[in-house]
This record gives C-alpha cells, structure tokens and sequence, in this order.
C-alpha cells in the first residue's frame, strides 16, 4: 500500500540565539508555531537555527527551538542537527536541522569531504595575502536517511548556501555595510559565488554516490539554496539533461517540486521581486511520486522594499515549502 510522506523546509530566519534583539522570541514563536503545524510534515528541513550558549563552559544547546516545538507533534520526533568543525559542539547560528517521523539509519554533515575548496590569491585584499588562500564554504550541508518500511529509504539533504553578497575582504569595507571600491564589492561577489557554486558542486558528487549505490534512489535536497532554478548552484544540483546534453542522464537528475505547483513559484519576496530561492529537488522516482507541493507566501512581507537592507521579522521573511508524495511498496 502506498506510504503517504510530507516533506517540507523552512527558513526560520535567525530563531533564538539573541536575547536583546527585537522582536521577542515569544512573539516569534506565536508567529511559526502556527506555520509549522499546519505543514503537518513527516520530515522536516529547518535552517537558521541558533543555539544558545549554556554557560560554565558547557555545550550550546536548542532552547529556542524546543520552545517553538513544545507542544507539537514535532516535539517527539527524530532530531540531528550540524555540528562544529570538530564535530563536539552545535554551530553558534545558522544550524541545519532535520525532524523526522520515521528512524533515522544514518546521518552526516558534508563540507569540503568530497570537493576541496579551490585557492585563490585576492586581488583587492589590503594587505594582500602573499600566497594563495583557500576559499572554503560557509556552512555544512545536512544529510540523512530515513527508512520509511517495506524496505524503502528515503535520502534527504537539507542545504542552505551563502547569499549572493559580497564575501568578506581584509580592508574591503568602511562599515559593515559599506565597501570601500567597486573593484573590493566585485571581488568579494565572485568569491561568495565560489562559495556556492563550490557547496552545490560537493552536495551534487555526493548525491551522484547515491545514485552509484541505488540508480532509483528515493533523494530529495531541500533548503535554502538562495538561487532560483534557473541559476548556477540550482543547475548544479539537478544536471538537468538540458546541460548535460545527455538524455541518457536523465536518471541522476533532480527535478524542482514546486515545478508540480501550477502556479509561478516564489518563496521570497525582495524589492518587489518574487523569486523563488527556497526549493525541494528530488529524483525522478520521488518526482513520480509527488502528488502535491504547496508553498506558504500568502502572508510573506517584503525583506528589503524598495532595495533598503533585509530587516527583521516576526515570522520569517521565507515561505515554507511542502511536497507530498504517496510511495508505493515497490518502485514509484
């Protein structure tokens, strides 16, 4: 008999962590909790988690995350989450998370394991480094499979990559918020592009192994790959046989869910602009699969009007986005 599964990710936006900044953590609570129930996901992909720091030295933990959880179904599900670069700890923000209903058989975090990051000696740096200097990723990504019974897996990645915004330079910025040069801006553009390009690039070779192991693998990368489809990073991600030139391909390639939506996709609203940057990508099995997507921007505000800086939020300037599949005992 078919196995019904809902599959949804969500950006939180910077949940907990910073007690002093508006508004209120109650207040944001009272304003996703509502959102994350009426998903009604078995799995679940969050980023922008924060942990807090527990103090005495000891390890940070999720207390922001398990209030907007109380109370839920949620509450009692499967939980892993990114961890440090020594793998003791959480991250301090940004945290990638997982809520499943089903087990989890296995999970990791993935960066820089399977692509090298690339060296690269800034031109607009000051000073100016004397050699080449890697240009890493910002952030981990999530991976985990679930066993959904009837010997089914399902492979889930969840994935947030660097905004497209100028990456850091030594002596680029005036402020915070002011770059010195055009040439410095550019710079750091292309690098932060490096960056994105090069996390898709690992998460992409990685999903390739799944398929190596399993040509009708059940996969789905979900998250904030802040990209629309028709982008760099996205088109890493799904090696649609458009790029490939290769119909023969079509078997490893990711398909964008929202594609099933009916409708013009968006899940961010930017300058008046709406785009679609928050995305569940699944192979061809899972996409046969799917029998409803859902995406929850009816309410979304607008995080820079008219070009001014990204503000904060009581919700989440993200849209949450929901897939729904129905997989059979067999193959979909």
């Amino acid at each position: 008999m078919p196995l019904p599964v809902r599959l949804a990710t969500f950006n939180l936006e910077n949940l907990g962590g910073r007690p002093r900044e508006a508004p209120a953590l109650a207040e944001r609570i009272r304003a996703l909790q509502p959102v994350l129930v009426g998903l009604r996901a078995d799995v679940l992909c969050l980023q922008e988690v924060n942990a807090e720091d527990s103090g005495h030295r000891g390890p940070r933990h999720f207390a922001a995350l398990d209030a907007l959880l109380a109370g839920t179904p949620y509450r009692t599900y499967d939980r892993i989450w990114t961890r440090d670069r020594h793998g003791r700890g959480t991250l301090d923000i940004h945290n990638l998370i997982i809520l499943s209903r089903f087990p989890v058989l296995e999970s990791r975090q993935i960066r820089q394991d399977l692509v090298s990051p690339p060296l690269y000696r800034p031109v607009t740096a000051q000073p100016r480094p004397a050699a080449p200097e890697a240009v890493g990723w910002d952030r981990p990504a999530l991976y985990a499979a679930l066993d959904l019974g009837a010997g089914r897996r399902l492979h889930v990645l969840n994935l947030h990559l660097k905004a497209p915004l100028a990456a850091f330079l030594p002596g680029g910025k005036e402020d915070p918020l002011t770059w010195r040069t055009v040439r410095g801006w550019a710079e750091g553009f292309f690098l932060a592009s490096v960056k994105r390009a090069g996390q898709a690039l690992e998460v992409r070779l990685f999903v390739d192994r799944l398929f190596d192991a399993d040509p009708d693998a059940l996969i789905a990368v979900a998250g904030d790959l802040n990209a629309s489809a028709h982008e760099v990073p996205t088109r890493i991600l799904c090696g649609d046989p458009s790029d490939t030139g290769n119909a023969n391909l079509v078997g490893r390639s990711l398909a964008p869910a929202e594609a099933l939506s009916g409708e013009a996709p968006y899940s961010v609203i930017h300058g008046g602009r709406r785009v679609m940057l928050d995305h569940i990508l699944v192979s061809r099995p899972l996409l046969r699969a799917c029998r409803a997507v859902r995406i929850e921007n009816a309410a979304l505000q607008d995080e820079a009007p008219s070009g001014a800086p990204a503000r904060p939020t009581v919700g989440s300037h993200h849209a949450a986005v929901a897939a729904e599949f129905f997989i059979p005992d067999g193959r979909p």
